[in-house]
């Protein structure tokens, strides 16, 4: 079909246009699962009283003490956690050209919750104890994060390493990443045996992925990385798109591929071994919500991150909110919603690449 001149941007403007309205309407679903999060609950709160108490309206000073000091921080960390990870997923499979990359599927995640319960149990970077509220206090966030990121580069780095391999293929990245996450799984749980028993339950516990933990301060270390991370990944929104045609393309157009590998995996693990070592065990979310949004909004990496930040965060919102109604008066760990969820998705991801 053949378009003059003056057509051309037309429908690039339609094309723009559409894509952005696609985003936008994510980000208002967001916001209104976001009223609805701190609304339900034991204590039901009314989507007036919500608003009134975000705004800093005069209204219940019970319900201000509910929402500001549980159910917000709780709310806008699942949504900055899921984001994260959402953001990791999608970068992690463009720079491997592998669609079942992701921080869980290849072992980092593992990696990174091994680095961080050595840390709590070996370098006595937290308390262990057994309440309602939390089973680890870590003492040292900085300590255990930075224990964790190194074991997480350790995982990143054999990954990158397998990529390099000449025949390497999607299937032998990720049986690596299956091997690394046993590894590293079993070293946890060699640091487990040796724990006495309220330790041992302690760090089960504290495996399970649960948004619950977190505090502002938790917030404001996740959502500084998350930013950090995401707006490089932003930057190199062409050079994703370059790299999905090839490495071959990509270096003919410029593209410092192997540079942009190497960085692009070293943000990704930091940005996941935060997360982990704050939160715990999420997985899943960096595998399923990349193709959630690929199939809704395409594969052009300047729509595709915007909105798989924001799908990510509206998925780990959601199920959260139903790990804490779905059992009310007990919360279930958002860990366990998201691998229901994940695991399906990795089978039917599997057997579609065998049936191609």
């Amino acid at each position: 079909m053949h378009f003059s001149d003056g057509q051309v941007p037309v429908e690039y403007r339609r094309y723009i246009g559409w894509k952005l309205t696609l985003v936008c309407a994510v980000a208002g679903v967001l916001v209104m699962a976001l009223v609805f999060a701190i609304s339900m609950g034991a204590a039901h709160i009314p989507f007036t009283e919500v608003f009134n108490s975000l705004i800093g309206v005069a209204t219940s000073k019970r319900f201000d003490i509910i929402v500001w000091n549980i159910r917000l921080p709780q709310a806008l960390t699942a949504i900055v956690a899921g984001a994260g990870l959402a953001v990791a997923g999608t970068a992690m499979q463009s720079i491997l050209r592998n669609p079942l990359g992701s921080p869980f599927t290849l072992g980092i995640s593992h990696a990174a919750a091994f680095g961080a319960a050595f840390s709590v149990m070996v370098l006595d970077g937290g308390i262990m104890s057994s309440t309602h509220t939390d089973a680890v206090k870590v003492t040292s966030p900085y300590v255990t994060t930075g224990i964790s990121f190194i074991f997480s580069l350790v995982a990143a780095a054999v990954i990158v390493g397998v990529s390099r391999l000449r025949g390497s293929t999607p299937e032998v990245m990720v049986l690596t990443g299956v091997a690394l996450g046993a590894l590293f799984t079993a070293g946890t749980m060699f640091l487990q045996f040796f724990a006495d028993d309220v330790q041992l339950a302690a760090m089960v516990f504290w495996t399970f992925g649960d948004t619950a933990r977190a505090s502002w301060s938790e917030l404001g270390v996740i959502s500084f990385t998350t930013v950090i991370t995401s707006a490089y990944f932003f930057a190199n929104g062409w050079n994703y798109n370059a790299i999905d045609a090839g490495d071959e393309t990509a270096k003919g157009l410029g593209v410092r591929v192997e540079r942009l590998r190497m960085i692009g995996m070293l943000l990704a693990s930091m940005l996941t071994a935060v997360i982990i070592a704050l939160l715990g065990i999420i997985g899943f979310i960096g595998l399923v919500v990349p193709h959630m949004a690929r199939r809704i909004i395409g594969s052009d990496h300047r729509f595709l991150l915007p909105a798989s930040i924001l799908s990510g965060g509206l998925l780990l919102l959601v199920s959260d909110t139903a790990a804490r109604l779905i059992l009310a008066p007990h919360v279930l760990p958002v860990s366990v919603l998201t691998a229901f969820m994940g695991a399906p998705v990795f089978i039917y991801l599997i057997v579609k690449g065998q049936r191609r």
